[in-house]
């Protein structure tokens, strides 16, 4: 899905980020504002979370001429991971609520 969005669109990889990142900033709100299924917020979250990391991923390491940064694959997987360690020590982690049981 994320190379048919990043090629066969016409977007390139950042676009196709951009489409992903912002189906997930959908999924996020709706999560906050709305009553919809957690479980299906979770999957449809799961699911879009591999084209957006294809589609960043790409962005990083394809060729200049392709669209891309024209980083090697390794540093590109440093990038991520980077980006990956920063966004869980910034953003707070609490543990879940739970109804608590009504007492019959």
């Amino acid at each position: 899905m994320g190379d048919w969005i990043a090629d066969d669109t016409g977007l390139g990889y950042g676009g196709g980020a951009v489409v992903f990142g912002s189906a997930l900033i959908v999924l996020a709100a709706l999560y906050y504002w709305t009553s919809v299924s957690r479980v299906f917020l979770f999957w449809a979250a799961f699911i879009l979370t591999r084209p957006l990391g294809a589609t960043v991923g790409d962005f990083l390491d394809k060729p200049a001429a392709q669209g891309g940064l024209s980083v090697s694959r390794p540093v590109a997987s440093i990038i991520i991971l980077l980006a990956i360690v920063v966004l869980v020590a910034v953003l707070p982690q609490r543990p879940g609520r739970h109804p608590v049981a009504s007492s019959s």
